[in-house]
């Protein structure tokens, strides 16, 4: 095995035909031809041995959450994925399988979602890293933000949380939101927990807010649902009148930007924090 085989396997696969993309894996770039009125965008990703996944975690598994993370980026601006591009630095120990079952799990979700690989890097390292960039698209100046809320506005996720010990299988919300443009007034996706994502979202707004319910999936407590990563629900607000799909959690509040209460009680931003939770 080197780097010319796994690079001569993907690009046989045909991997990189897609709406706007004219050339793919093999070149020393990719070609992206955008439609006219549109706003591009780009998001990154790591997932690292050690700090997203263990050593023994499916390869399978690896590959499609790698791919999920940036996709539920895409689909918190309310975008459409048109390509990625993936890094891959791999260990001394990892085979031909493994590599093998790596993609299949990235390739499987993103033929799922509309999303060619268009080519990426490989190298080597002392631990698996992988890096998965998606470049997106919505029509011009209808990408959703976090920095609209306003007080008075209904808080929403996209469906019932618990953190990474509950959502082995995330799915990334990209058609819900779409259904959101020109309705919510801001929206993120969850990734680091609610208590955390929802303060970023209430600072960049300059608002607080008042959680009334917290929605959960069979199995979690309201500590998980609350605090745990990596469930990739989206967190958005509406003004009271407008109807929008979703699971109404609270309300946004005057007061202090960043300040969450929950039935009345100060609730901390215990989320996920990599530089709080470095070992």
């Amino acid at each position: 095995m080197n780097e010319e085989s796994v690079i001569a396997r993907l690009r046989g696969a045909r991997l990189h035909t897609g709406m706007g993309l004219k050339l793919g894996i093999g070149d020393d770039c990719a070609i992206y031809r955008p439609r006219p009125n549109q706003d591009l965008l780009f998001t990154i990703d790591f997932s690292i041995e050690g700090v997203h996944f263990g050593s023994n975690t499916d390869p399978e598994q690896i590959g499609r959450r790698a791919l999920a993370r940036s996709l539920s980026d895409i689909a918190a601006m309310g975008g459409t994925p048109r390509f990625c591009l993936v890094s891959l630095a791999l260990t001394k120990a990892t085979d031909e399988k493994w590599i093998d079952a790596f993609y299949r799990g990235l390739l499987r979700l993103a033929r799922q979602y509309k999303t060619p690989l268009a080519g990426g890097d490989l190298s080597h390292a002392n631990q698996i890293v992988c890096d998965v960039m998606v470049c997106g698209a919505v029509a011009k100046g209808k990408a959703l933000r976090r920095d609209g809320a306003r007080p008075g506005d209904i808080l929403y996720v996209s469906g019932p949380l618990g953190g990474w010990r509950h959502k082995q299988d995330p799915q990334p919300r990209l058609a819900f939101g779409r259904k959101l443009i020109g309705k919510a007034t801001a929206c993120m996706d969850i990734s680091d927990g609610l208590s955390l994502d929802l303060r970023r979202l209430c600072i960049a707004s300059k608002v607080a807010a008042s959680l009334e319910r917290i929605p959960s999936v069979a199995g979690a407590t309201i500590e998980q649902a609350l605090h745990d990563g990596e469930d990739y629900e989206l967190l958005f607000t509406a003004p009271p009148k407008v109807r929008v799909p979703g699971i109404a959690i609270g309300v946004i509040t005057k007061g202090k930007a960043g300040k969450i209460v929950y039935q009345g009680k100060l609730v901390p931003a215990l989320g996920y924090d990599h530089f709080r939770n470095r070992t």
